[in-house]
């Protein structure tokens, strides 16, 4: 959707749509019809609303921006299509469609709310840094596609080689917010492997999408027990890759930390070093997955949806000192990133979203491997078409399941040395309540906006690879394993 197209214009095509919705959509509802029924005394009565509309409409103010997204979002929600917001409004005329639909649709509340978030934005001019994988999807195609432009925001994201320089840069200030591995703000909080500062897991930006790849020589070897003495990359200590392929190798037998080796290797480099034969496999994120099949390295063992469906991997994340600093600053920045986050789960936007990210400043990438990712259609480099939609999602709720079973996990790889109130440190560093708010008031604001992650408890019970993971039975769930280092 571009933001500098006016939504009452017949002639634009504004939702960027590639293709029209089924016949029984064809023309508006009922509800604008009826309205029409007083039109002449519509206009008359809503000409002071009409002019300062198009006042708001053509101003340089960055409020316009939000003002023209969220007049484009409830039309969306009216006509559903491009064809049948251009067939109403040239047939009534633009100036008689806005004082037409004015009378049902607070327009003039949305201009003023929007109006009021710009002029209280503490800080515009924004720096978020990136790992350049697919996981980043909403923050890099955020920028590509004017998402934090839309919101009044003026960001600068930094493509960033790897984790710990990630890490460092935050704590250092370097960076007002960034994409992180989603275990990396507790971490970061807790102090493990690192100064102890307060960050905070603000959204999902992707939960599956990644996968367990192995070396062209080891096709005989699919059995993970036959894995005594490979080596594996994963790109950081705490992460989700390494969490689950210590959780897969464990549940085959294999001690990950006597059995095989894991090594930690930037994302980037998982590639040159399997083609090197320094590893024999990695479980990372995509696209170095999905490459080394392109590149005729590797193929795909296993996705990691297969070991818990809609798990949680990278994340939205910023710091504690930020958000009390820049309250309404913080605010915009979820919605733009909710907003992008949303689209990018869309199945229609899924082509257009990988194509954003391919050129040399975002992922440097080639477009067809961004598209077999995204949309899910992949060769396995077993001589096998994949078509798996949900290869990568994009759910941003996060779970407090999700934080205490990453906790657990630490816990139990002896990462973190002792018992610790694991319910109390999810609170604290994932802001379900916060995000769920925000959520909730966007779908208010957009009745085709429809969040399906948002779960009906706080802490729901996933299965986890074969096994349920209750949150109320923590320390139960830790030390049920066979091999763990917590007795």
């Amino acid at each position: 959707m571009s933001m500098d197209k006016d939504p009452f214009d017949p002639d634009v095509d504004l939702w960027n749509e590639c293709s029209e919705r089924s016949a029984d959509q064809d023309t508006p509802p009922r509800s604008v019809a009826d309205v029409l029924k007083s039109t002449p005394a519509v206009e008359t009565e809503n000409k002071a609303f009409l002019e300062r509309r198009n006042q708001t409409f053509n101003s340089d103010d960055p409020g316009a921006t939000m003002v023209r997204a969220l007049e484009s979002a409830a039309l969306h929600s009216i006509f559903k299509t491009d064809v049948n917001r251009r067939k109403f409004i040239k047939g009534v005329g633009a100036t008689t469609a806005a004082a037409a639909i004015a009378q049902f649709l607070p327009f003039e509340s949305l201009q003023a709310m929007a109006q009021d978030a710009m002029k209280n934005i503490e800080k515009k001019d924004l720096k978020i840094g990136f790992v350049p994988i697919t996981c980043a999807t909403p923050i890099i195609a955020g920028h590509a596609l004017g998402f934090y432009n839309k919101y009044g925001l003026n960001v600068d994201i930094i493509k960033t080689a790897g984790w710990a320089v990630a890490r460092d840069k935050c704590m250092n200030g370097e960076y007002d917010a960034s994409h992180l591995l989603a275990p990396m703000p507790v971490a970061m909080s807790m102090g493990l492997g690192s100064a102890s500062q307060d960050w905070r897991m603000v959204t999902n930006v992707n939960t599956n999408g990644q996968a367990i790849v192995l070396a062209n020589k080891h096709k005989d070897k699919q059995d993970p027990k036959s894995w005594k003495g490979f080596k594996f990359g994963v790109p950081f200590e705490y992460s989700m890759h390494n969490l689950l392929l210590r959780l897969y190798v464990a549940e085959h037998g294999i001690d990950p930390d006597q059995d095989i080796q894991i090594r930690v290797i930037p994302p980037p480099e998982m590639v040159a070093n399997l083609r090197a034969e320094n590893v024999d496999g990695y479980l990372a994120p995509d696209p170095f997955c999905q490459r080394a099949v392109y590149d005729g390295v590797g193929f795909i063992h296993k996705l990691t949806k297969e070991l818990w469906d809609q798990h949680p991997c990278c994340c939205f994340a910023i710091s504690q000192k930020f958000i009390d600093e820049n309250p309404n600053t913080f605010i915009v920045l979820l919605t733009a990133i909710l907003d992008a986050t949303y689209e990018a789960e869309k199945a229609d936007q899924r082509v257009r979203f990988a194509e954003s990210m391919a050129p040399r400043n975002y992922l440097n990438q080639p477009s067809a491997v961004l598209r077999q990712i995204l949309t899910g259609i992949y060769p396995d480099g077993l001589g096998n078409i994949k078509k798996i939609p949900d290869r990568i999602s994009f759910m941003p709720y996060p779970t407090q399941s999700m934080g205490t079973w990453i906790l657990s996990q630490l816990r139990r790889w002896d990462y973190i040395k002792s018992d610790v109130d694991y319910k109390a440190i999810s609170d604290e560093v994932f802001m379900s309540a916060e995000t769920e708010k925000r959520m909730k008031a966007m779908a208010e604001l957009n009745a085709d906006l429809q969040w399906k992650d948002i779960p009906e408890v706080k802490y729901p019970v996933y299965d986890v690879y074969g096994k349920s993971y209750d949150p109320s039975k923590i320390q139960d769930y830790i030390t049920s394993f066979d091999i763990t280092r917590v007795t």
